[in-house]
């Protein structure tokens, strides 16, 4: 089985129990070096971004069947804020010392250029060099979207898009060029780079926006896991009640 989504008790519990029923063990067990890559899009908490505890659970998990270096990565889009102090204010540096895990901040790693020209947004692009050298995980929120319809997995990519490169023109946001056609630009952007394993903290659910607002009512109450991001973000669109068929970065193989 390659894409779950099951009830929600606790993110110890449920993140390990979902990712068994996905065959996670034998995949992660081959890696020597893993990236864990959250949403944290502001300084908000849960579930506007991805909460430690999450996180937390994910690198017990790894750990338990892996001996590859683990470390967390995220580069904020926040106009004013940057990724460290957005890590510190969630939780994530206090998460760094208890777990010994390594913080990134990707919007200041080395980057390198890539070119494909079957990219009609991004025929070339610039991402980090350790996008390249890590087992990408991937921890987004369920949350609809005012641009995009949902934000999931595929989106959350965005963090990856260097500011030096891809803030200004279409907002004050660090990663703002991506919204001059974001559809096709997280197309473009997947086909670069996607996750390799997508782990979704779809426990309560954003109904109308990313940044806020109405809340899903019941809760969702899952954890979504599975290797491949595009049947992930289905799911959530899914469980947003969305028709994925209808939403274009969801339609495109990547």
């Amino acid at each position: 089985m390659r894409l779950v989504a099951i009830d929600f008790s606790s993110y110890h519990e449920s993140v390990g129990a979902a990712l068994n029923m996905i065959g996670a063990k034998e995949t992660l067990a081959k890696q020597t070096s893993i990236l864990l890559k959250p949403n944290l899009v502001n300084s908000s908490p849960h579930p506007v971004t991805t909460p430690a505890e999450c996180c937390e659970a994910v690198v017990e998990y790894v750990r338990s069947c892996s001996k590859a270096d683990v470390v967390i990565a995220e580069g904020a889009g926040h106009p004013s804020l940057e990724t460290e102090e957005i890590f510190d204010l969630l939780g994530y540096g206090d998460l760094s010392i208890r777990r010994g895990v390594t913080l990134v901040d990707l919007n200041r790693s080395p980057i390198k250029r890539l070119e494909n020209k079957n990219c009609s947004f991004f025929p070339e692009i610039y991402l980090p060099e350790i996008a390249f050298t890590h087992f990408i995980i991937s921890l987004p929120v369920l949350k609809a979207h005012t641009l995009s319809v949902i934000t999931g997995t595929l989106k959350n990519m965005i963090g990856f898009a260097p500011p030096k490169h891809y803030s200004g023109r279409f907002g004050g946001w660090k990663k703002a060029v991506f919204h001059g056609n974001i559809h096709q630009a997280i197309v473009d952007l997947n086909r670069y780079r996607s996750p390799d394993l997508s782990i979704m903290d779809a426990t309560v659910g954003l109904a109308e926006s990313h940044l806020g607002g109405r809340r899903c009512t019941p809760g969702a109450g899952k954890i979504v896991a599975g290797f491949s991001p595009l049947e992930v973000d289905r799911k959530a669109a899914t469980l947003l009640g969305f028709d994925w068929k209808r939403i274009p970065h969801l339609v495109t193989e990547i």
